[in-house]
């Protein structure tokens, strides 16, 4: 049976508005098409383009041959994507590289998007491929500048749309750090392939609205990304940040691509990969230094710090951490981009923790983790994770008594959360403390972790 969506397919009835096409011509042309091709199989009317457009996805080989029929239409070629089909045929490795040209780039996120909806086999068993990494961050540092992104699409694009993606990007950003990634990475996508997608697709737009739109979609993307990687869904989540790169770069977007660079060298180092997370943070630097934002190059000198860490390079984690601190003292926070308001000195002693609990300095660890729960209230899955560094750290110093009563409060957080990096890191705690399960206060936590988070009991994290 053909799998049936639940929206109409107005993509599909916009370029068959654009092309002058009815139905019946639409249906006529891939029956000739098909048959040009020895393709016998093929049968649809006008009652078939009906079933698409109210928005039934039709079999392979009809996304393809409706394409060509409108791209001939047209003038211009039209993707399987932009009717609102299935392409027939997607690579496994759809996503994985940077897009060059915005067509490009809008063909490939699309694509991505709406497989991702239909929980296409090979995006839900994705993993995490180191390869990809240095490659899409080369493209970045050695391509010459995009040129600004334009469409003559039949619907205008403007300010309202651009600021309601923004606004919703605001949105669930702020539920993302109350609630946990896992909540929310649904919503996303299916926003992204329902309304963002057919701004893109079929939206008419000028350069600088364009360069807008790149840098909205690049800004919703990275979140997408960024609550993949919460959920462990490390395959996608490398996806959507790559993607997130390539609209960071069409809107010209510095700042924006040394987020997303930050972001993937983070998911590096949570994944063991410290020398991709060390490359992927001196591209983020040399991103932050075009746009000219101290705190932003703050988080990437922390990033590449953390690596050195995660590769027991005391030496060169401690001049990398000196630079940031230097670099954060004269940091002039009003120019920074809104959405890096999580910046700050509590964040920073984080880093530094994380920084110190690596290279086996447990006391250090501890006195930058106390420091990091000076923080924001409203980031609850952030506290969580500081709280779990915190324990940790005392665990290291063998005090598993206070181990044990900060990771009750870690624990009590994490139950709150959807959020697979918090239960791994109170995980990794319960596994730390194991070998004091003499102690009283170890035995009644890790009871009350089995109790409370089944999962989390006895296996080890990446970091």
């Amino acid at each position: 049976m053909p799998r049936v969506l639940k929206e109409e397919n107005l993509r599909l009835r916009s370029l068959l508005d654009e092309a002058a096409m009815s139905n019946k011509g639409l249906a006529r042309r891939v029956v000739d098409l098909a048959a040009t091709r020895g393709l016998t199989g093929v049968r649809c009317d006008h009652t078939s383009v009906l079933r698409w457009l109210a928005g039934e996805q039709p079999r392979p080989p009809v996304p393809e041959l409706a394409a060509e029929a409108l791209s001939n239409a047209l003038g211009r070629k039209v993707s399987e994507t932009e009717l609102g089909m299935t392409p027939s045929n997607l690579p496994g490795d759809l996503g994985l590289q940077l897009p060059t040209g915005w067509t490009e780039t809008i063909a490939t996120s699309t694509a991505l998007w709406r497989a991702d909806v239909q929980r296409r086999r090979f995006l839900v068993n994705a993993v995490f491929t180191s390869a990809a990494l240095p490659a899409s961050a080369l493209r970045w540092l050695t391509s010459p500048p995009a040129a600004a992104p334009a469409s003559f699409g039949t619907r205008k694009v403007g300010r309202d749309d651009i600021d309601a993606i923004r606004e919703l990007t605001r949105s669930y950003r702020e539920m993302d750090n109350r609630l946990g990634g896992g909540k929310l990475r649904s919503s996303i996508v299916s926003y992204l392939d329902d309304h963002v997608s057919r701004l893109l697709t079929t939206g008419s737009y000028r350069e600088e609205t364009g360069r807008q739109l790149a840098a909205a979609c690049g800004e919703l993307s990275q979140l997408a990304g960024w609550v993949a990687y919460d959920s462990d869904e490390h395959g996608l989540a490398q996806r959507y940040l790559t993607q997130a790169l390539a609209y960071g770069r069409h809107a010209d977007d510095h700042a924006l691509a040394a987020e997303i660079l930050a972001a993937q060298a983070h998911q590096a180092l949570y994944l063991a990969r410290p020398d991709e997370a060390i490359d992927l943070a001196r591209a983020a630097q040399a991103a932050a230094v075009r746009h000219g934002s101290a705190t932003l190059l703050t988080e990437c000198l922390v990033m590449e710090a953390h690596g050195h860490a995660a590769r027991n390079d005391a030496r060169a984690c401690g001049a990398t951490l000196a630079r940031a601190e230097q670099t954060f003292d004269r940091a002039a926070r009003e120019d920074d981009p809104a959405w890096l308001a999580y910046f700050d000195e509590a964040y920073l002693a984080a880093r530094m923790a994380q920084c110190f609990r690596d290279l086996g300095e447990a006391g250090h660890a501890a006195r930058y983790a106390c420091r990091s729960l000076d923080m924001d209230g409203r980031y609850v899955r952030g506290r969580a994770f500081n709280l779990s560094l915190l324990a940790t750290a005392y665990a290291a110093q063998d005090e598993p008594v206070q181990a044990s009563v900060v990771g009750r409060q870690a624990l009590d957080l994490t139950v709150r959360l959807t959020s697979a990096r918090s239960v791994r890191y109170v995980r990794d705690l319960v596994r730390t403390l194991r070998p004091r399960a003499d102690v009283q206060a170890v035995r009644d936590f890790t009871a009350e972790v089995r109790e409370r988070l089944p999962a989390a009991a006895g296996h080890a994290a990446p970091r």
